[in-house]
This record gives structure tokens, sequence and C-alpha cells, in this order.
């Protein structure tokens, strides 16, 4: 399977061919994979998510879902990499990963029927849907903050052609040991159904990225910690969580809070049943 990454390569944007551990580039150069300086691999208009995918995940919130998806939107200025740094702003505790899918476009699509969204999709890339939950009780709607603040959408390491997204494996580690385990066929809507669906109304263009679920168990990460999503076939994306500089302004807006929604949440909607008292961090 064809896997292409963007790079910065000598100070400048370059497209290249994965070749074993080798990175090429179009003109010839070459550099090791482990020694690349990588961006996103694709440059969206748009990056959508859905809310609730996986049935691990409706499981543990202990929620029944409606029959149809949700979504919501991460602007592009969440956009990270692979290997980039997860920016905690000081103030905040609650920052949770989410190993994902990530489906980019590959032409433009609109009202297109679900056997047919295949043709309209690139391929795929690893995600970490992070989320700030700091911020759930006033973007709990829109979750413009929760997920959408600066960083908080690493995508990667490479875009993967011809990859076949079913029956594939997802787990995420923190620190080297694994703790979110799911796959691809516990999704509720497959990548085909979430094209189709945002396709009827909203015009998707080549690059766009939807975000496809996570599986059960995200949970809260602190500076410091290194968080590892791979997936069969896709590869491992990696990021390392740091400590904002500065905290979050308090002459202007809502300010972080811990409610109950925002600690069940975090924490997997079980802490107040099984009298676990929420980490202070």
């Amino acid at each position: 399977m064809p896997e292409y990454r963007r790079i910065l390569l000598d100070g400048v944007v370059v497209e290249t061919v994965r070749e074993g551990e080798e990175l090429v580039a179009g003109d010839g150069r070459r550099i090791k994979v482990e020694e690349a300086r990588h961006l996103p691999p694709v440059v969206p208009s748009k990056i959508i998510a859905v809310h609730l995918n996986h049935r691990s995940r409706v499981e543990e919130f202990q929620i029944k879902l409606g029959g149809t998806p949700t979504y919501f939107h991460k602007p592009t200025s969440s956009l990270n990499a692979h290997g980039g740094a997860i920016v905690r702003p000081d103030g905040c505790k609650w920052l949770n990963y989410e190993g994902e899918v990530a489906i980019v476009i590959g032409k433009t699509a609109r009202n297109i029927a679900p056997d047919d969204a295949g043709e309209y999709i690139a391929g795929y890339t690893v995600a970490n849907d992070f989320g700030l939950h700091d911020f759930r009780d006033t973007d709990a709607g829109s979750m413009l903050r929760v997920k959408g603040s600066d960083t908080l959408c690493p995508l990667g390491p490479g875009l993967v052609t011809d990859w076949d997204f079913r029956g594939r494996s997802l787990r995420t580690l923190v620190n080297g040991k694994v703790v979110q385990d799911g796959s691809t066929d516990e999704m509720t809507w497959d990548m085909h159904y979430l094209v189709a669906d945002i396709a009827r109304t909203i015009t998707l263009y080549p690059g766009d990225v939807l975000l496809s679920g996570t599986p059960a168990n995200s949970r809260p990460v602190r500076p410091g910690d290194v968080v590892e999503v791979e997936v069969e076939g896709l590869g491992r994306l990696t990021n390392h969580v740091v400590a904002g500089p500065a905290a979050v302004r308090t002459d202007v807006g809502a300010q972080p809070t811990e409610s109950e929604e925002v600690l069940s949440t975090a924490l997997g909607g079980d802490w107040e049943f099984r009298g676990i008292r929420p980490p202070r961090r």
C-alpha cells in the first residue's frame, strides 16, 4: 500500500513516498524516517468528526445511540503532526486522548451514495482527537474549544492509499502502556457511510478530513506523557504532551471548570458510580 508523507526538508515543505525506512522526495533526495520532521500529511479545508461511533465507547457511557451519527467541527488551526507537541494550557487538567482513523477526501464529493463513497476517498491516516474537557460545560454542543484548541488534531505520520478499513485493529498507548484497544469492526457507521452522510449538504474537497470515532477508555494525560496511536496498516502516530507557557486569560470568556459532566466525560462516565475520586493534576 503506497504511503505518502509531507515533511520539512532543508526548510522547504516536500511531499515524499515511503520506501522501507526511508522517505524519498520527487528530486531523489532521501531521508531516514526517524530523522524526518513531519508535517500533517494533508492540508484540509475542514476537519469534521463524529461524536460517538465505536460500540465500546457507547457502552462505556451507558447511553443509546440515535439512528444516525452526529458531528462536530475542528478548525484547521488545531492541526498537528507526527512528533508534534500537544499543548495543555496552564490552568487546565482534563486533556484526553482519543485514537482514531482519519478519512482523507480525494476528489470533490457532493450528494453521493454510500456505495459510491469509496471512489471519493484518497486514503486514510492515523489521528488523535484530543479533547480539552475543562471547557465542556460551555462548549458541549459545539465542542469548539474542547476539540478545536491549538495542537489538538495531530494526523500522520503518512497518507496510506488502497487501505481496506475492515477488520483493522486500533490501539492507543500512553508511555508504552496500551490504554485503548479496539477495532474498526465495532464502528456503528463505516467510513463510506460517514462520507456520504456529510456530503449530502456539505461539499467535501480534496484533502478534507473526517475523523471516524474512538474506542472506549479515553482518559486524561499530563505534561511529560507520550501518546501513541497505532492502526493496523496505517502506522503509528506519536505525540508528547507539554504544559502551556501561560494560563487561559481570565478577563474574557468562560473559564475551565470541574463539573460532574467534565469529570465523568474525562474519566469515562464511571468515576462517581464506583466511588473513584478523580485524580488531581
